[in-house]
């Protein structure tokens, strides 16, 4: 499996000429933010669980239950106030196929969309007319997990999930007045004359946000080495240059932290899959912290706090939100529980740094 990356590649001729023109492109639609995306995610059940990267395509027969493997009301929603409390944002909530009942999911994205005060993101696999008509209320975006638009590799690592479906989702979805995203992953074997494939497909179906991962290995599964990051870079820079203005995101892994600056260096508006609520109050958050320093970068989304519980008003957050007071306790236990956590991790971290 792969090993732990320790410092950020050096780019050179070509790509270093690429990144440095994404870079100023980047900066000239964007400015200098950057941010940090949280899935949220519902379920770790997929009723498919046959693409070969995913964990899910190992555990599904661990599983015999969908409710066994959902997330509980409280837990979701503790971590949306996180995501607020923090600074970060949603990247999009989301879950396999047939993880619940179409009511408790939309109930979930509006209780989401409540705690954030805006519209979010989801990536729920292909749905019909009527189940986007009934996210509408609290959902801007609609993001479909493409992995590869190479057409012979698609049928390779996504047998049971084909791209066609998405497709018509995304065309009733533009109808709708929805924005679009899409995710790709790199380490899957494409290859870099595939790109010309996904420009096309982010201009054929009108993209405004692509998500781009890099492949983490999971063991049981054919995969067994992540992307170089200067290939992450690659992609990232070329999408950049290609469009200007569409949002960009980055998947990385804890292990793969010393690459963050580089892809942000790349044109990305934001960077995703950290563990961030358990490396909130770590040496790996200040690492994080340290890469968009390093890139040229501002951000307001945080990984370490000498006073989590002083950071916001935690329980005004709930103010507003169409939770009964059992669910409301519920979910106070439970960010409470999350709080906790980082501040004894922050013990630590804060006595460390004063020795």
């Amino acid at each position: 499996m792969d090993a732990i990356i320790t410092e950020t590649p050096v780019p050179t001729g070509e790509l270093a000429e690429l990144i440095e023109k994404a870079g100023q492109i980047f900066k000239d639609n964007f400015g200098k933010e950057a941010w940090f995306g949280r899935c949220i995610f519902l379920s770790w059940y997929c009723e498919r669980g046959t693409c070969t990267f995913c964990y899910r395509s190992v555990t599904k027969h661990k599983i015999s239950h969908a409710e066994k493997a959902r997330r509980s009301l409280a837990s979701v929603v503790a971590e949306a106030m996180l995501i607020k409390g923090m600074g970060w944002r949603i990247e999009f909530l989301t879950g396999g196929y047939g993880i619940a009942e179409d009511k408790q999911v939309v109930r979930m994205t509006k209780l989401v969309s409540q705690i954030l005060k805006e519209k979010i993101w989801i990536n729920l696999g292909d749905m019909d007319e009527e189940l986007l008509k009934k996210f509408k209320p609290y959902v801007k975006g609609i993001v479909s997990s493409i992995e590869t638009v190479e057409e012979k590799l698609h049928k390779q690592v996504c047998p049971d999930k084909p791209i066609k479906p998405f497709v018509e989702m995304m065309n009733i979805a533009k109808d709708l007045d929805y924005k679009l995203g899409m995710t790709i992953i790199i380490g899957l074997g494409e290859k870099k004359e595939d790109f010309e494939l996904v420009k096309k497909f982010i201009h054929d179906n009108n993209i405004d946000r692509i998500t781009i991962y890099a492949l983490r290995p999971v063991a049981g599964t054919p995969f067994e080495h992540g992307p170089d990051p200067l290939d992450v870079a690659w992609w990232t820079a070329k999408t950049r240059i290609a469009y200007p203005k569409i949002e960009i995101i980055v998947g990385s892994a804890i292990y793969r932290i010393p690459e963050l600056n580089l892809v942000l260096r790349a044109g990305a508006n934001a960077v995703t899959k950290l563990p961030a609520t358990n490396m909130f109050n770590t040496q790996k958050g200040l690492d994080v912290q340290n890469e968009i320093v390093l890139a040229g970068r501002e951000t307001k989304s945080i990984f370490v706090s000498e006073d989590v519980y002083k950071l916001q008003d935690w329980e005004a957050m709930l103010e507003g939100v169409d939770v009964n007071e059992e669910e409301r306790e519920s979910i106070l236990k439970a960010l409470h529980q999350y709080l906790d956590s980082m501040v004894k991790r922050g013990l630590n971290l804060y006595k460390s740094s004063a020795d």
